[in-house]
């Protein structure tokens, strides 16, 4: 039996194929970095072997999938070469993958892994779904009717990919080290709808995504009066959001899901859309977006006392505003804490102005280290230039996370794509020693 060797296994889409392979019955196993990524966690637990990097683990009859970061001159590539082995890169062997099934791809600037994850797990109670989340999870399920996936628009990645369907959540400019505005990023969008084959879901009240142009049906889902399927008459309660839904302008059902924010709405809204085009019942719909449990590291929380600890993605100004929207509204009573370590220097430098004017919607700033990569020039930018900009930040550093302590009956959020967890360890582990209770 082939065995399939992915170099870059903790990758969040790697680990989540990796799974899929695996329970689809395939030999499969991996190499990465020796640090600890939440991405492994699933793969140990399946017991798929995760090797540290080393041309030694290339053997001849193997298959490899190379992550999307790894060049061509990565150890374990070159050993493959050398032994005449097959390497197919992350974002072509799923492009093949998917055309066994009615694939679904679910992309945009933001929100594509709360809404691939929601849609998954309400197409799994209609029909088998096999998926592939960008939190790391992925499950394969034999003789699937669907593929629900991610599709990242970072270096036109998903042009890769030619679906049955497509949500597209929206456009917006991000990923600045690639793209030069946001003309470019729809450039890419507009390719992809042409290469969707029976439909494309697109959030209508999106000024990008109304021009997208396409050889399949467009419906679009918003809350604006023109959109084919319209979110109407949203109540907040204690439990989450309902909300009506029409369809061109004709009541459809009533819809619950225990999140907060418009943009867990909308997403909703475009699962509940794509759902109808597929006839599937509205009763398995509002049953799959009531007991849905959320996605890693998007507005995952733990109490602590009188603190609710949030981890969150958001890297970008709009993520920002959106996670602290849906803290308002779950918690008025709170007062909100934001812990926020950009991104890259080239977006920090990029959006400077913008992450300022995001974070000044909490109550509290404090701001970590900017992630960067080594390969950046990231000139004179440094962390101080947005605290600057942010009325009252305060500079955080792992030792000294006990100032966060004095905050009582407060939501503490730690956002960021970095390694702003070790932060949030760093805290929980100074109330731990110190037998705090907020």
């Amino acid at each position: 039996m082939t065995i399939y060797h992915f170099v870059g296994i903790k990758g969040s889409g790697m680990s989540a194929l990796a799974q899929i392979l695996h329970n689809m019955g395939l030999q499969v196993q991996g190499s990465d970095v020796e640090k600890h990524y939440f991405t492994q966690d699933a793969l140990e637990k399946l017991g798929i072997e995760i090797l540290p990097f080393n041309a030694d683990n290339i053997k001849p009859g193997m298959t490899i999938i190379a992550g999307n970061a790894f060049p061509d001159t990565h150890e374990e590539v070159e050993r493959a070469k050398e032994l005449g082995l097959p390497i197919i890169r992350y974002h072509r062997f799923l492009g093949d993958f998917l055309q066994n099934y009615t694939s679904i791809a679910v992309t945009g600037s933001h929100g594509k892994t709360s809404t691939t994850g929601l849609l998954s797990h309400v197409m799994e109670l209609a029909k088998p779904t096999s998926y592939l989340i960008g939190d790391g999870t992925g499950k394969g399920v034999k003789d699937s009717t669907y593929f629900v996936f991610e599709a990242c628009e970072y270096r036109r990645h998903f042009l890769s990919y030619f679906p049955d369907y497509c949500i597209m959540t929206n456009i917006d400019f991000d990923h600045p080290d690639y793209y030069a505005n946001v003309e470019d990023v729809f450039s890419a969008f507009q390719e992809m709808a042409l290469q969707v084959k029976k439909g494309i879901i697109a959030y209508g009240d999106d000024e990008h995504l109304q021009k997208i142009q396409a050889k399949v049906p467009v419906l679009f889902y918003g809350f604006g009066d023109e959109n084919d399927f319209q979110a109407r008459n949203i109540e907040i309660t204690s439990e989450g959001t309902t909300f009506d839904v029409f369809v061109r302008n004709n009541y459809y059902s009533t819809f619950s899901i225990p999140l907060f924010g418009d943009h867990n709405v909308l997403n909703a809204l475009a699962i509940i859309t794509i759902c109808h085009y597929e006839d599937i019942d509205a009763s398995v719909i509002r049953e799959g977006l009531k007991t849905f449990h959320g996605v890693k590291r998007r507005f995952t929380e733990k109490k602590i006392g009188s603190q609710i600890l949030i981890d969150d993605y958001a890297h970008h100004p709009t993520e920002i505003r959106a996670t602290l929207n849906s803290a308002r509204q779950k918690y008025p009573d709170k007062k909100l804490v934001a812990v926020f370590q950009p991104h890259t220097f080239t977006r920090t430098q990029t959006f400077l102005n913008d992450f300022a004017d995001s974070l000044n919607g909490a109550d509290e700033v404090f701001l970590c280290e900017i992630f960067g990569s080594a390969r950046e020039n990231h000139g004179n930018l440094s962390i101080n230039d947005l605290q600057s900009k942010v009325d009252g930040a305060q500079i955080l550093q792992e030792k000294d996370v006990e100032k966060l302590a004095t905050f009582d009956n407060s939501v503490i959020l730690f956002m960021g794509a970095g390694d702003i967890h070790k932060y949030q360890e760093a805290y929980e582990t100074y109330l731990a020693n110190n037998h705090k209770t907020i």
